[in-house]
């Protein structure tokens, strides 16, 4: 999953949007769960960060979507669920979040405001969510998903 992030992220990319970080944070929440989805995208963020030079964004966007969508998957164990923690975790605390840590990262405060990432966060998990919702339909009537996914929930979690 970290070497389809990696892979997939830059070239299926909108300016200023990185939609499938999306898809791969809310199948790592439905496949994996919060814990290891988090990991996942820290170590997808940081693998991006130094070999593609990518701005901290590619944290603080992709650690709260991963980890929300896979604490809502748990919660309400549909796959809507995972697409809103996901738009919730990227799309606004991760936005909202990047703000300072950009003034930090390029120690300037002008053009940036607390919103400035907001609409494109946004806009991008809600793509990535169309995808991922796509993605999983088919994905959750396989076996092997299914197999990988008891290997990190506990089988009464899977109804």
């Amino acid at each position: 999953m970290i070497a389809l992030d990696v892979i997939l992220s830059p070239v299926m990319r909108i300016e200023g949007m990185a939609p499938m970080s999306s898809v791969m944070n809310i199948i790592a929440g439905v496949l994996l769960g919060p814990v290891y989805g988090t990991l996942m995208a820290f170590v997808c963020g940081l693998v991006r960060m130094t070999m593609l030079g990518i701005p901290p964004l590619a944290l603080t966007g992709a650690v709260f979507g991963a980890f929300f969508a896979g604490v809502f998957y748990r919660i309400g164990k549909r796959l809507i669920c995972s697409m809103i923690g996901e738009i919730i975790g990227t799309g606004f605390i991760g936005s909202l979040l990047s703000y300072p840590v950009m003034v930090w990262f390029t120690g300037s405060r002008s053009e940036l405001y607390w919103l400035i990432y907001t609409p494109r966060f946004i806009g991008a998990t809600l793509i990535g969510s169309v995808i991922a919702w796509i993605v999983l339909v088919k994905l959750q009537e396989t076996a092997i998903f299914k197999r990988w996914q008891r290997l990190f929930f506990n089988e009464r979690m899977l109804g």
